[in-house]
């Protein structure tokens, strides 16, 4: 019976990604998913009592798979400059999986404060993997320049998503800005 559960639960945050992801939040709905899983509109309520709780849930589930990608790129090269490009661009990378779409498509506001705290504590162990690359490179602030960068990657994050330039026109450009900026 657990197993059965598990397998509907992953079915359903399945099926919430590629609704998000195609149709963005309007999509998301409870009887679109019952859709999707085959599962009647009631039993999709069994597992999640809100869309926000489906979304919470997908960034539970997938928000740490995003941030091992990035720290594997990371852990790929040597030297810091090298360690923030890696992270610059493995992040938007991340933008054509449909996964960071699905969560991506939904409105912060949707969610209550204690999810939204859950994913900024996520972003921020993310920006925590080149404090010390930054550090390496003399900063005397690497927390606020990690944040800053950050900054950057949202921004370009948010051009590819609008799909005006090709994402590698911007992934350029923004490394580009990005090691400027932190070399000084």
């Amino acid at each position: 019976m657990a197993e059965h559960r598990s397998m509907q639960r992953a079915a359903l945050l399945d099926a919430a990604r590629s609704l998000l992801s195609e149709g963005g939040t309007e999509a998301l709905t409870f009887p679109a998913l019952a859709e999707r899983t085959g599962l009647a509109r009631s039993s999709v309520y069994e597992y999640f009592r809100s869309r926000a709780a489906v979304v919470e849930e997908l960034c539970e589930v997938d928000f740490p798979v995003w941030a091992a990608e990035v720290e594997a790129a990371m852990a790929a090269v040597d030297g810091a400059e090298a360690k923030i490009e890696a992270y610059v661009r493995a992040q938007l990378a991340l933008v054509e999986d449909r996964r960071h779409r699905a969560v991506v498509a939904i409105s912060a506001s949707e969610l209550d404060a204690g999810a939204r705290e859950k994913i900024r504590a996520a972003h921020g162990g993310l920006v925590a993997m080149i404090v010390d690359a930054l550090r390496d490179m003399g900063h005397e602030e690497p927390r606020l320049a990690a944040m800053l960068v950050q900054g950057v990657v949202d921004s370009a994050v948010r051009r590819i998503e609008l799909g005006v330039e090709e994402p590698s026109v911007v992934a350029e450009a923004t490394v580009s800005m990005v090691l400027r900026g932190v070399r000084g």
